[in-house]
């Protein structure tokens, strides 16, 4: 019985990633193959032989490094601003048991970020910031800094309220009890929050296509600009989509096991 246990969880395990796994390999195939062999019918799915044009022509003809520097620059700005506002904002709500913040910090994550889109656009509009980096990296707060909240708001409510007590008695402040007690127990939290923040803003694409200008575009709208009206190339749109994800796919496939014992540790404590 233990046997087939194992047997029905891995198949079932199979069953959830396969899609995913097939959507990934279809879309290598994309990119390795010529246009000729994309359009084939019945679907060549083996490029024979490969071929890395496809790559080549998105670097060239569409200022990809450039596009990808922007994610860089967007999504580590975003991403350090968000732990500098959040991790603090975390401890805080969990230490005074705010409930009511922690849900509209909730709501805020839940929220579709169009919602703030248009009054965003007109602020930065007015400001004459559109077109530059600075509106994006503001705008990915929105996405960055309720995701470190409330992964943060777990961690800081399972620490031991004792240490933090001891500390005070000791005569520390509540920040240097916060900087030298909570902040490096709370590490496993903090990189997990990390990660997800890195992630969502750098797959972010509504506020990059409407806020940036021709040279400020991040690599989700790269990918948009490689659709045209006439025919559709699939080769290159795979090779860019490829490109895009694969930063985000490396960092996961590291920090895997950090996600996971993160996740699972601020589970059991915040609960």
């Amino acid at each position: 019985m233990k046997a087939l246990g194992k047997i029905g969880f891995a198949l079932s395990v199979f069953a959830l990633i396969s899609p995913a796994i097939l959507f990934f390999l279809w879309t290598l195939s994309l990119a390795l193959k010529n246009e000729v062999d994309n359009m084939a019918f019945p679907p060549v799915f083996i490029p024979n032989p490969p071929t890395l044009a496809n790559f080549a022509q998105v670097l060239e003809k569409n200022n990809f490094l450039q596009y990808a520097w922007n994610s860089v620059i967007v999504s580590f700005s975003a991403t350090g601003l968000a732990l500098l506002l959040g991790v603090p904002a975390g401890f805080g709500i969990a230490k005074s048991k705010a409930s009511r913040a922690a849900a509209l910090i909730m709501i805020a994550r839940v929220t579709p970020g169009l919602s703030y889109l248009i009054p965003l656009f007109l602020i930065f509009q007015w400001l004459g910031l559109t077109g530059t980096l600075a509106p994006l990296v503001i705008t990915h707060l929105v996405i960055t800094v309720p995701i470190v909240v409330w992964v943060m708001i777990g961690f800081f409510e399972g620490l031991p309220a004792e240490l933090e007590e001891a500390a005070l008695v000791d005569g520390a402040t509540i920040w240097q009890a916060f900087r030298h007690v909570a902040l490096p127990l709370a590490r496993p939290g903090i990189t997990v929050a990390t990660i997800l923040a890195f992630i969502f803003s750098w797959n972010n694409f509504i506020f990059g296509v409407v806020l940036a200008g021709r040279e400020t575009r991040t690599l989700p709208v790269a990918v948009y600009n490689v659709l045209t009206f006439e025919q559709v190339s699939w080769g290159p749109l795979a090779a860019a989509a490829l490109m895009v994800t694969a930063p985000v796919l490396i960092l996961t496939l590291i920090a895997q096991k950090e996600i996971v014992t993160g996740l699972t540790a601020g589970g059991v404590k915040g609960g």
